[in-house]
């Protein structure tokens, strides 16, 4: 009877562990089915976030063009890029986008004109020349700057700037392009300062070492070795800058002022071209009038006018990295 019984009980255990094997053997293909369902799944998901941003830039691009069509069928083409006047009110308005666009290259030039030497000179400093300790702390430091809202820079540049301006330079005006454009360079020195010291302290320091070995001197190797080989990240840098200077809003349009002057006197009252959409915009231009199409001309002026900034720092970035 024992015998029975033991063979009866061992017959029992084979079975469960036959079905312990089942189950796992199912639980495995379930698993697998669900492991190739996501699979499937995923690149699907990405594949639809990553068409929000295109279709959103489509549509963006294709309300500016048709906009842009309706401005140009009653207003010159020809004037408009080449018109040196903007009145915009009235019964005898006159559409001509060079005062916006001489604004808005001139505050663009001097913003860089600060941001590019000393945001380079400072992204050396801190990659070449500052200790560990001293970079951990200047660094966040820099970057606090580029947390401040624009608006609080714009009043910086309207009420201390140009204030502090006009007893060296008596001429110039409550509101003018200058100010806005030195504190739109300070705006943008962490930009350039921050990107260009991650450009150079990914250059590995066996190429430093190596010119330090051929007897070149520090100063020698930041300038002939490891600037250059760094020069794409930097260009990278420079054209973010410029970039965030074109499409710069609220200082401008606190601290230069609304004249719609053609000039290149940087004392005197200027509008950029972000500025005329945020004067447009907030005044009472009725849809479908030649003064609110003009918002979408200016809007597209500046579109292709960054896009072809931005293609031409490629082509000299890509040129550059050959060369080195």
């Amino acid at each position: 009877m024992k015998g029975v019984f033991h063979l009866a009980k061992s017959a029992v255990h084979d079975n469960e562990k036959k079905l312990n094997i089942r189950e796992i053997i199912q639980q495995k293909k379930k698993s697998r089915s669900v492991n190739n369902y996501t699979e499937k799944l995923i690149p699907k998901i990405l594949f639809g976030i990553a068409a929000i941003s295109v279709l959103t830039t489509i549509g963006i691009v294709l309300t500016l063009i048709t906009e842009t069509i309706a401005f140009f069928k009653d207003v010159s083409f020809i004037d408009f890029f080449t018109g040196t006047q903007l009145k915009p009110l009235g019964e005898n308005a006159v559409f001509g986008v060079l005062p916006l666009l001489t604004g808005t290259i001139i505050s663009t030039l001097i913003a860089m004109l600060v941001a590019i030497p000393v945001g380079l000179m400072t992204a050396i400093f801190l990659s070449e020349y500052a200790s560990e300790k001293t970079r951990k702390a200047l660094k966040p430091l820099l970057e606090i700057l580029a947390g401040i809202p624009t608006i609080v820079y714009g009043f910086f540049a309207f009420t201390f700037v140009t204030p502090l301006l006009r007893s060296f330079i008596p001429g110039l005006e409550p509101t003018n392009i200058l100010s806005p454009g030195i504190v739109m360079g300070i705006m943008i020195i962490p930009m350039v300062a921050s990107l260009s010291e991650d450009a150079m302290s990914s250059v590995p320091n066996a190429m430093r070492e190596g010119a330090l070995a051929l007897g070149a001197t520090k100063l020698e190797v930041t300038w002939k070795v490891v600037v250059p080989a760094a020069i794409s990240g930097i260009i990278a840098s420079f054209v973010l800058g410029i970039s965030r200077a074109i499409g710069e809003t609220m200082i401008v349009t606190i601290a230069s002022g609304s004249s719609k002057n053609f000039t290149f006197d940087v004392t005197q009252s200027m509008q950029t071209m972000t500025a005329y959409i945020v004067e447009v915009t907030g005044g009472e231009a009725a849809a479908g009038t030649t003064l609110y199409y003009s918002l979408y001309a200016v809007a597209m002026t500046l579109f292709v006018f960054t896009l072809i900034m931005n293609l031409l720092a490629q082509y000299i970035s890509r040129r550059f990295r050959e060369e080195y």
